[in-house]
């Protein structure tokens, strides 16, 4: 994950420096999920034919080639595109078949736990990859801050490969086109309702979470701009890799907090508090900066909360063999989200009057949050047809 947020730890300087508009940042950063939402059905569909750990180690080097691509011949909108959509190949091939690695080798009570404790470590990897950058751009520049982080995908793929046991081979079908896009499967999953609850919600979901992670520096780096007296008293960067790392336990423990009160109950209460809190947050930037950053935090916590119940509730619902179709569908269409967000957010900006208006983070924020606080109302009505 080293190389996921390079490029929104550096947006406001490369956007500066290239003469981007928003929408063209937020186009650069949404590149990446193009890329994985591209081949993600190739290497899920992979791994139901041979050791998921070579899968894993073919999207290491990706990864690793991505960044270090990036970092070594990025020289404009076009070229960052190309990169970050390579970068966005190799994750595809990481994530998805990382948890098929782990929920094979685990099952029972304990599989739901350690699902959510997975999918929390990415928002590790990503506050790793914000501190990384924050800490080698400002002394070597932003090429070596994306040079840099291509060992880490190298180093994912050696730990895998030396460290995990392999099991018996697999005899799958032939890899064809409709294996890659197994549209009659997809449907099966999209008619078991519990299944589709959680896949849209994926989507809705990763909208929120990518479009604020992308545009999180640029905020902070807002913020600071409207300090009247004392300001945030370390660099954007910096802040964004403490505010993710501290967002992480929310994941696990709001699955948790799931298990005994409901995950439908959870999933909506914490959908409607993310998008209101992120229209807050857009209002607030010229508030003292403590409580800006409390809020942040908050906000953050808060859009984190469901991730891991939305995918290990999935991973519960469906059924054993349309699993992982299900799992490839719920990815695809998260990452759709995610391609969605930090694009929305940017031309919701540029939309508003540009980054400096003080109303353009309101809309921005609103923008990516709408679905969140859509999903209540759209769950009650749907509760209500069902029971009409």
């Amino acid at each position: 994950m080293l190389g996921f947020s390079t490029y929104a730890a550096l947006l406001p300087e490369l956007r500066d420096a290239w003469r981007m508009s928003n929408a063209e940042a937020g186009v650069v950063s949404g590149m990446f999920f193009a890329g994985y939402i591209g081949t993600v059905s190739l290497w899920t569909s992979l791994t139901d034919r041979v050791d998921a750990r070579k899968v894993y180690v073919v999207g290491a080097v990706l990864s690793a080639a991505g960044s270090a691509g990036f970092g070594l011949a990025a020289s404009g909108f076009g070229s960052a595109v190309l990169f970050q959509m390579l970068l966005g190949v190799g994750i595809a091939a990481t994530y998805m078949p990382g948890l098929r690695l782990l929920s094979e080798r685990i099952s029972g009570p304990r599989q739901s736990r350690y699902v959510a404790f997975y999918t929390s470590f990415f928002g590790i990897g990503t506050a790793l990859s914000l501190a990384m950058a924050g800490f080698i751009a400002p002394s070597y520049g932003w090429h070596m801050a994306f040079t840099v982080s291509a060992f880490g995908p190298l180093l994912a793929g050696a730990l895998v490969l030396l460290l995990i046991v392999p099991l018996p081979p697999r005899r799958g079908e032939r890899l064809t086109v409709r294996s890659l896009f197994p549209l009659r499967a997809w449907q099966q999953v999209l008619r078991d309702r519990a299944s589709a609850g959680y896949t849209l919600g994926y989507a809705v979901h990763c909208l929120e979470l990518f479009g604020s992670r992308a545009w999180m520096v640029a905020y902070l780096a807002y913020a600071a701009s409207l300090q009247s007296g004392d300001t945030f008293p370390w660099p954007a960067a910096a802040i964004a890799a403490m505010v993710n790392l501290l967002a992480v336990p929310a994941s696990i423990v709001g699955n948790e907090v799931a298990l005994r009160i409901g995950r439908r109950r959870w999933i909506l209460l914490v959908m409607a508090a993310s998008g209101t809190s992120g229209t807050l947050l857009g209002a607030t930037a010229a508030a003292p900066w403590p409580f800006v950053l409390a809020l942040l935090i908050v906000y953050s916590m808060l859009v984190m909360a469901e991730s891991g119940t939305l995918t290990a509730g999935l991973v519960a619902a469906a059924p054993a063999e349309l699993r992982g179709a299900a799992m490839g569908l719920y990815s695809l269409t998260g990452f759709a989200g995610g391609l969605a967000g930090p694009v929305v957010f940017g031309a919701a900006l540029d939309l508003a009057g540009g980054a400096g208006a003080r109303g353009a983070w309101i809309v921005g924020y609103a923008a990516i949050g709408a679905g969140c606080l859509a999903a209540p109302i759209v769950a009650r009505i749907a509760a209500q047809r069902r029971h009409a």
